[in-house]
This record gives C-alpha cells, sequence and structure tokens, in this order.
C-alpha cells in the first residue's frame, strides 16, 4: 500500500489494523557518467514499494535528498547537513507513530544516511514511541553480489548499475560504461591512495576518482539486476513480516540489570 496513492478513510482501516511503515530514503547525486543521480533514491523507493505490494504493508513517499556533502565538487549533487537530516527523518517518523505506527523500517540506498538513521532509531526507541531500524539493500545480500560481481565497487558500480538497468534503464548510459571504469577506480580495495598508515586521508569521493565512480561497471546486465532486486526484496519482505510478529515491548530498551 503507498501512503500518497490512498485517501483517510482508507488509510484509517490499514492504521486500525497495522502499525508498520516502510520508509524509503536514498539520495541525489552524482553516480558518474553512466548513471542518474537518482540512483540511490530510485532503488529505496522501488524495493519499499515491491516489498509493501507483496507484504501489504504501508509504503511512504520517499525522502530523495540524503547526506552527500562528500560527493558536492560534481555538477547536481544535493545534501542536507547530518543534523537537519537526521530531525527532519525523526519528524517524519513520529508523525507515523501519530497514525499508530510503532515500527519502521528506514529502506535505504544510500551509505551516508547509515549512522544518522540509526541514531534516530536510537531517539525514538529510547523515547519509547517507536521502533525503527536501518535496512541497506546491498548489505542483506553480500554473498550474492560478491558472487555477481569481480569489482563491485562501493559507488557507481556494478551493483547500482545493473539495478538500475533493471528499475529504469532508460535513465542508464550504457555507451558510458567503459569511461566509468576507466576514469574511476577499478578496485577499491588495491587502491593505496586512502589510506597511510591505518588512517583514511580523504573525506571526498573527487579526493579518490576524478570521475566519481568505484568499481567495473561493464560487468553489470539487465539479469543480473533482476536477480539482485528479487534477493534484496526477499529479504526486505522476510524483515517486515519479522518485525511485524514481534511483541512491542521485546523491542523496546531492557531495564537497567
Amino acid at each position: 500500500m503507498y501512503l500518497a496513492d490512498r485517501t483517510w478513510p482508507e488509510l484509517g482501516e490499514y492504521f486500525a489494523e497495522e502499525s508498520l511503515a516502510l520508509v524509503p530514503l536514498g539520495s541525489t547525486e552524482q553516480h558518474g557518467p553512466h548513471l542518474p543521480e537518482s540512483t540511490d533514491h530510485r532503488i529505496a523507493e522501488a524495493l519499499a514499494r515491491e516489498a509493501a505490494e507483496r507484504t501489504g504493508f504501508l509504503c511512504t513517499p520517499t525522502i530523495n535528498v540524503g547526506v552527500s556533502p562528500h560527493h558536492r565538487q560534481f555538477h547536481g549533487t544535493m545534501w542536507v547537513e547530518p543534523g537537519v537530516f537526521r530531525d527532519y527523518v525523526e519528524s517524519l517518523t513520529r508523525n507515523l507513530t501519530y497514525h499508530g505506527v510503532d515500527r519502521v523500517i528506514f529502506v535505504n540506498a544510500h551509505g551516508g544516511n547509515v549512522q544518522h538513521l540509526r541514531e534516530v532509531g536510537r531517539r525514538l526507541r529510547d523515547d519509547g514511541d517507536a521502533y525503527a531500524i536501518e535496512w541497506m539493500w546491498d548489505e542483506s545480500i553480500p554473498d550474492l553480489v560478491d558472487d555477481l560481481f569481480e569489482h563491485n565497487g562501493p559507488h557507481g558500480g556494478p551493483k547500482e548499475t545493473a539495478m538500475m538497468l533493471h528499475i529504469a534503464d532508460e535513465l542508464v548510459r550504457e555507451d558510458q560504461f567503459e569511461r566509468a571504469r576507466d576514469d574511476g577506480i577499478r578496485n577499491f580495495e588495491d587502491y593505496e591512495g586512502a589510506r597511510k598508515f591505518g588512517a583514511r586521508t580523504f573525506y571526498d569521493a573527487i579526493d579518490n576518482t576524478e570521475c566519481g565512480v568505484i568499481g567495473d561497471q561493464t560487468d553489470a546486465t539487465r539479469e543480473k539486476g533482476a536477480e539482485l532486486f528479487e534477493a534484496a526484496c526477499d529479504q526486505l519482505v522476510r524483515l517486515a513480516e519479522w518485525l511485524d510478529e514481534q511483541a512491542y515491548e521485546d523491542l523496546m530498551p531492557r531495564e537497567h540489570v
């Protein structure tokens, strides 16, 4: 069920029976010369809406702009400051609790959001208002990602490229795959410029890659994207069903020993 497409009486019927919501979040930021800046939030929304369709749970509108200042040097990247993002997501989630939702899955597709969503979840849980957890699609299927791609890369690589070929292939610039690979970093694990003596020495993506890409996109296909999407969606469905079955008091903080 997609919240924005329903009437308030229809939503009242949902809230009378259910208390779980899926909130998709991503970013609007550079993903190299081959992928649109909507990549992250399109992946999050596609997964959340499909999982909602399969389970009957509620999916909210997508939060399209996240914490992305580390991509700011590339044209068009949008971001909000971390504190603003946390406060906004918390306020939105408290809005859901007003309607009776007490458990939320942040369906996330942007690494820069992770720690901030975890912090929001802690705030809500500590206050006893809701149990909200962050879910990152590729972290739910790490073995499959590794099996499908030799150089999957953390940003703009073949896993995101394959997903976008499956979700919105008309937005993927397939003629730019080789440029993205050659002007970026194919294998980040072997890249020595990112660390010195155990310390991370970079703050922005452009410190490492002139085209903003890490990974080898030439290994991405629509078929692999479909496989990734189905596997990740299955994990999200299972998570939602598990969370729905939990007693609320078991999700709240335990008493001091």
